[in-house]
């Protein structure tokens, strides 16, 4: 049975990154509708691209998957991060019944008013050092393919686990750490005496809801790692949601 809500957000799914979880992101889609979808962020990865052309069927499906939501009537807002940045010239044109933005204010059904952007403009790495922001990226890469072989053998082992080694060795470390909440604050900062309530955003590929001097804090999470997405309900009820397959799908993948 497929859920409904008002509004969805996922960012960073790295499309055209072997990274990508898209048999993950595409169960997701199949089984989760809402009135209004944002893209925040990193959904296609041309650094990954431009270095080997990577882009397999269900990448594909991810497209026309969200493309076919569109046509259907869901209100879909790409708004590109630095990962698809080139997209970001393409302010306001509309692409397959997608719009594309740089950035949005959504307001939710209790009024809220929430801003919406990627949040690499608040990343003084990948501002001003994209130099050190890629190597470091090669080196979250490498991570990340390590933790798919962990995950292929739990998976054999028949363990289900969320567990991320990126994400441990990201909150292992001190830096890291003084990292992201850096990044939060900046991003929260900016919302002072703009007349809004919160902002949602992704980048940091760190799910997360909170209250920062007063104003809502929300970070969508990622599609590489994590699998987070996150929700508003009908009565502006916002909610993290932390993906799985579903046991009738992870079922016939394994026939």
């Amino acid at each position: 049975m497929n859920n409904t809500y008002r509004t969805i957000w996922i960012s960073d799914l790295h499309l055209g990154s072997t990274q990508c979880q898209a048999d993950v992101l595409l169960d997701f889609l199949k089984y989760n509708e809402s009135e209004s979808l944002y893209l925040v962020g990193d959904i296609i990865d041309f650094w990954s691209l431009s270095k080997k052309m990577y882009w397999p069927t269900d990448h594909n499906t991810v497209i026309q998957k969200l493309l076919r939501k569109a046509r259907h009537g869901t209100k879909i807002t790409y708004i590109p991060g630095n990962h698809d940045e080139n997209i970001r010239e393409y302010d306001d044109y509309v692409f397959g019944d997608i719009t594309v933005k740089k950035t949005d204010v959504h307001t939710t059904a209790d009024g809220k008013k929430l801003l919406v952007v990627h949040g690499d403009e608040y990343d003084t790495i990948a501002q001003c050092h994209k130099w050190i922001a890629k190597i470091g990226n090669d080196g979250y890469d490498f991570l990340l393919w390590v933790n798919r072989m962990i995950r292929s053998v739990r998976k054999i082992l028949g363990i289900q686990s969320n567990f991320s080694l990126a994400a441990y060795v990201k909150f292992k470390v001190k830096n890291a750490v003084q990292f992201i909440s850096d990044y939060e604050e900046s991003i929260v900062n900016t919302l002072k005496d703009k007349h809004l309530d919160g902002v949602i955003c992704g980048h940091i590929h760190h799910a997360e809801i909170k209250k920062i001097g007063g104003f809502l804090y929300i970070n969508t999470g990622d599609f590489v790692e994590s699998c987070t997405a996150v929700v508003e309900h009908s009565d502006g009820t916002l909610e993290l949601i932390y993906w799985t397959m579903t046991e009738l799908d992870t079922m016939k993948g394994s026939e």
